[in-house]
Order: C-alpha cells, then sequence, then structure tokens
C-alpha cells in the first residue's frame, strides 16, 4: 500500500445533485477544528452533532445546519473531516461549498475521499472498490454482495489464501537456501497438498467472483429475427409493461429500444433491434445497421424465430451472420398459434425454446436459459461484487498455482511461480499496486465519495 499521505484541504457537496431535505458538504484535511471556527463562529467538539449556523466572508448566515467534525485518526479517509448539514437546495450547496473554497479549500477530485481512506490505511483497495460498487448497485443482490465486500469479507478470504501462500513460499526458498536440509522442510511443508488446497481454494474464489462479475455488470441481451416475430412483445413481456410500440405491421421497430430488468438478482439489459431484412427505406435500413452493431456487442442473442413457420431459409441466413462465440438461443415465439408439442430442444449445440410472449408461456424456461448462461447459482453465499481486475488477478494466480504444482520437482521454478501467484492475489486488495491503476480506479468515483 502506499505511503503518501495528502495534507491539503478539500471540499465537495456530497449528496446527489438536485433539491432534497438535506444536502451535505463534506472536507478532509488537517487541522480543522480552527477551520470550523471560521466557518461557524463554533469550535466544534468531536463527534457531537451541533446545531449552528454557516457564515459568509461578511459574518452573513448562508444556512443553519449541523456541524459534525471527526478529527483524525478516527475518521473515513483517516484525516480529519467536517460535514456540514444543510438544506438540499442546489444554490444553498453551491454557497456553502463556495465559502469552503474562499477558506483554503480546493475541490476535491473524483473518487478523493475514498483514495484518501485507501491510502491512510482505513480501508484496502478491494473495500474502496466496493463503496462506489454500492453505490452504483442496480439490484438488492448486487447491493449485498457489494456490502459484503465493503464489510472486508472478500478482503480477508484473499489474505488467507496469501498468507497460506507465504507460508509456502517461506518452506519452499527455505529448502533451496539451506539444500542440506531438505527432507525436514519438504515433509513439514507437504507443498503438494497444500498446492492442492491452494487450488482448489483459488477455485472457488473465482467461482463466486465470476457470479459477482455478472451481478455487477449484467448480460447484454439482444432480441433479433425478421420483422414481426415479436420482438418488441417479448421486451414488453420480460419488462412487465408496455415499453414497445406492437402493431401488425413488419417494420414497426426502426431503432433500438432499451429496457433493464433483473431475474434472481441478475440484470439483464435487453435491446429490441429493428428486424432484420433487405429494404429501400433509408430509415429502417439504418435501423437494420445499429441492429448488426447491436448484435455485435451482446453477451447473448436471442434469435426469435415465428412457431408457425419455423427455421425459414431466411432465418438461416440471418443466423450465419451472428458472431462467433456469442451465446445464442432459438426463440420460436407464438407458440400459442402452432401446433408444436415441444418447449425445449437442442440440436447441434444450438437451443431451442418455444414460447409465447403473448400468453407468457415459457418464459420460465427462458429465464432459467439466461442464468444458466450468466452462471449463476441461486444461494450463492460466497458471492463477492468483482470487477474485471480482480478476476484477471485471480486467473492469474490460478494459473501459476497449478505451475507450482507441475514444477515441485524444480524448486526454483516453482518458487517463481508462487511468488508470482502471491503478486497477483496482493494486487486485488492494493498491496502492489501502481499509481496509474489508482489513478484509473478513483477516477470513476463520484465527486464528493
Amino acid at each position: 500500500m502506499a505511503s503518501r499521505k495528502p495534507v491539503d484541504l478539500i471540499a465537495a457537496v456530497a449528496t446527489a445533485p438536485g433539491r432534497g431535505g438535506i444536502g451535505i458538504v463534506r472536507l478532509s484535511g488537517t487541522d480543522l477544528a480552527p477551520f470550523a471556527q471560521r466557518l461557524t463562529g463554533y469550535f466544534p467538539q468531536p463527534r457531537v452533532a451541533a446545531l449552528t449556523r454557516f457564515l459568509d466572508a461578511a459574518g452573513g448566515e448562508i444556512d443553519a445546519g449541523i456541524l459534525l467534525y471527526f478529527p483524525a485518526p478516527h475518521s473515513y479517509t483517516g484525516e480529519d473531516v467536517l460535514e456540514l448539514q444543510g438544506h438540499g437546495g442546489p444554490v444553498v450547496m453551491q454557497l456553502l461549498l463556495h465559502r469552503c473554497l474562499e477558506l483554503g479549500a480546493r475541490l476535491a477530485e473524483p473518487g478523493e475521499f475514498t483514495r484518501r481512506a485507501y491510502l491512510n490505511g482505513k480501508l484496502d483497495l478491494a473495500q474502496a472498490e466496493a463503496v462506489a460498487d454500492l453505490i452504483e448497485a442496480s439490484t438488492a443482490a448486487a447491493a449485498r454482495s457489494a456490502t459484503r465486500s465493503l464489510s472486508g469479507e472478500f478482503s480477508r478470504t484473499v489474505h488467507e489464501l496469501v498468507d497460506r501462500l507465504t507460508g509456502l513460499r517461506a518452506r519452499v526458498e527455505a529448502t533451496l537456501d539451506f539444500p542440506e536440509e531438505e527432507a525436514d522442510f519438504l515433509h513439514q511443508a507437504d507443498p503438494a497438498g497444500a498446492l492442492r488446497g491452494l487450488i482448489e481454494d483459488a477455485r472457488r474464489l473465482l467461482r463466486g467472483a465470476r457470479q459477482g462479475s455478472v451481478l455487477r455488470n449484467g448480460l447484454h441481451v439482444v432480441l433479433a429475427g425478421q420483422p414481426n416475430v415479436g420482438k418488441s412483445s417479448l421486451l414488453n413481456r420480460l419488462a412487465g409493461e408496455e415499453r414497445a410500440i406492437v402493431t401488425a405491421v413488419p417494420g414497426t421497430t426502426r431503432d433500438a429500444l432499451r429496457e433493464t430488468i433483473q431475474i434472481s438478482g441478475i440484470p439483464l439489459h435487453v435491446v429490441d433491434t429493428a428486424g432484420l431484412r433487405e429494404t429501400g427505406d433509408e430509415v429502417e435500413r439504418l435501423g437494420v445497421a445499429r441492429s448488426w452493431k447491436e448484435i455485435g456487442q451482446a453477451d447473448v442473442v436471442l434469435h426469435l424465430v415465428d412457431a408457425r413457420v419455423g427455421m425459414s431459409a431466411a432465418d438461416r441466413s440471418i443466423a450465419t451472420r451472428f458472431p462467433a462465440g456469442v451465446e445464442r438461443l432459438v426463440l420460436y415465439n407464438k407458440a400459442d398459434l402452432a401446433a408444436h408439442p415441444g418447449s425445449r430442444e437442442e440440436t447441434e449445440g444450438r437451443i431451442g425454446l418455444w414460447l409465447s410472449a403473448k400468453t407468457g408461456e415459457g418464459m420460465a424456461a427462458l429465464e432459467g436459459e439466461l442464468l444458466r448462461i450468466a452462471g449463476w447459482q441461486a444461494g450463492a453465499e460466497d458471492v463477492f461484487l468483482a470487477r474485471e481486475r480482480h478476476l484477471r488477478a485471480l486467473e492469474s494466480a490460478l494459473t501459476h498455482l497449478q505451475a507450482a504444482r507441475d514444477r515441485l520437482d524444480r524448486l526454483e521454478l516453482c518458487a517463481e511461480e508462487l511468488r508470482l501467484a502471491q503478486e497477483a492475489l496482493s494486487g486485488i486488495t492494493g498491496d502492489f499496486t501502481p499509481d496509474d491503476l489508482l489513478g484509473e480506479i478513483f477516477s470513476r468515483f463520484c465527486i464528493g465519495k
């Protein structure tokens, strides 16, 4: 973890833009009690909510509200922190913030309060990221997973792996340094058994992190197919309300329509696209081009086909243009109008479902398939709201642990693989994190947090 500790005074409005009953201006720096006295005429007591007046340069009243003072190190950032709680009008908040800047503060950068908390040892990097993830959580399940990460469960699990890995590294490197004691060191360490346990636990953590990544990011689901096969009806059925115009006229949808829904806590970003066909209509042609662009960015393509007709030559032509490697489900819609007894089939590795967007028949099966594609397991208790860098670090650590297991007969190579595995895991919590990565991470936070 970095040792640099900022000392300049930062300030920002910590509540969301717009009007509200209460607004908060937050400050962090050193020796803020005299600053508070200049702002209010009142010398604050630590951790005591005091009703006071916030004064301008001429001694006039900007607002009346609550002053809270948290002296270092017992604060969110580990520095002196002031919270000025006033009435939540945007003009009032800006006047109060401007007065703080007049008194010597500067405007905080995005995520700077949380970055200081990390630099001052109040949070590790995984916990700091969980702050932003909790704010941005789009489902209750995502919020619960972010809370687990913020409380330190994810970090504790990673640290436990690192501690065990450190112990094994010490044994292996001691054997290299003192070869005459080889038997004692290796037998006490049981490196093969220790590595089996580390690999199993790293795999378990990676599985939970992958599910957490789905919770955080969701799935990008694109509805595709010929005109008038029921894509807009399916979007309305998934959303639970009429979000798209549905008519019997082919080509009604001209532009992509987006809706975010959730299934078992998993966010799905569903996109209804224009019907895929050759057309001389310039507007519709642009819509079709945008449809293909959306399909190229999809995690899952739901290829809708009219169940009364089946997979036609035009449908097969569309399917050949879908990107390789993208998950696809063939949905035979309007099953209520077709004489087909089946509900699911698998042909050449492609799954087909019969459903009716109009009646809701088959929707439960579709939801189940989407959860399967997402890799979601209901009731999992070890899910943490992981980011892409966490997944990469865990995958890298697992690769190096497996390599170390395969190189136990070459201890110098095994020791290097163990070192690389430990470095990858430590990067999750910020023990080995370059400043440029920190800047990228915290720049994504909102101002005031």
